[in-house]
């Protein structure tokens, strides 16, 4: 009965799963995608997890996510504690195998190494060509030789992504992009380590330090990729050339005998047949003079008197 007096009676939410804005996302993607569609958090004993959901572009089952945990002091708050499994073989072939069903991963054999530190993942594509990538990373502070020291918070995160338009490399991107926004109270509990030492020149006499040149960062977006549009070279038109017509020139007429033309069906005029014409010089060898017509003897009108008239 004095439990029940000394309480206030107000009323409290549980601490299972429950949604959280966006807003409120312990891990965020790179820009440019995949885009955040929802969040579920649980507040542990020991700390903190969340599953962030991702737009899904697949048909490939399941949900392209974020996982994350954050491991701190035990009974920090209210609820159950966060257990914590260290990275081994035997559970990250159990995770590769139900990221995404039906899927051969591979696990890649490369070192990768993020913001954070390294990472590993294994990809594959599914049969109807989908890519898709489990990835994994443990994010520590490391411990010196004899093992004291250590930081003792802890981040684990785990990513699926599966998409039909991308390509191995640019779901890669996700796992050099993403930012984690959450963290712990208390230095002991830092996760990333002790942040590095000042270049040992600065301040030492004999040792210049020049301006660095300047790099390009080379930068791996992450997208999708949109078809490539076929571009046709475009035919070209010839432009009509409208030609200026001046004032119609009169066309001088020369002022010569107009000839007729001839009729139609008319027979056309027989050759005239010039006749020879032969020099004379002085008589013929007979002794007779060659008589030479007039030109007005020839044709159809002759004049008969001077035409019967014989030269002598």
């Amino acid at each position: 009965m004095l439990a029940a007096c000394t309480s206030s009676g107000s009323v409290k939410q549980g601490n299972g799963p429950e949604l959280v804005d966006k807003e409120e996302a312990l891990v965020m993607p790179p820009p440019g995608g995949p885009a955040i569609v929802g969040v579920i958090g649980r507040t542990r004993g020991n700390g903190m997890e969340q599953t962030v959901s991702l737009a899904t572009s697949s048909t490939m089952p399941g949900q392209n996510y974020f996982k994350i945990a954050f491991y701190g002091s035990s009974g920090s708050q209210e609820g159950p504690d966060l257990s914590y499994r260290s990275l081994n073989e035997g559970d990250l072939r159990r995770e590769i195998a139900r990221a995404a069903p039906g899927v051969p991963l591979v696990r890649s054999s490369a070192f990768l190494q993020n913001a954070y530190g390294p990472f590993g993942y294994a990809s594959g594509r599914g049969r109807s060509g989908e890519a898709c990538l489990y990835g994994w990373q443990q994010i520590r502070s490391r411990s010196t030789s004899s093992g004291i020291g250590r930081d003792f918070g802890m981040i684990q995160i785990r990513v699926r992504i599966c998409d039909s338009q991308a390509t191995e490399r640019q779901l890669l991107a996700v796992m050099y992009g993403y930012t984690v926004t959450g963290g712990f109270q208390g230095e002991i509990w830092n996760p990333y380590g002790r942040p590095g030492g000042v270049d040992s020149r600065i301040g030492q006499t004999g040792q210049p330090i020049y301006p660095a040149a300047e790099t390009v960062p080379q930068n791996i977006s992450f997208g999708y990729s949109p078809p490539v549009a076929t571009i046709r070279p475009a035919t070209p038109v010839r432009a009509e050339v409208v030609r200026e017509t001046g004032p119609s020139v009169p066309v001088e007429r020369s002022n010569g005998p107009r000839v007729p033309l001839p009729e139609i069906g008319a027979a056309p005029a027989a050759p005239v047949q010039s006749s020879p014409v032969v020099a004379v010089s002085g008589k013929a060898s007979g002794g007779e003079a060659v008589t030479v017509p007039s030109p007005d003897c020839i044709g159809a009108t002759v004049m008969t008197a001077a035409c019967s008239t014989k030269g002598n």
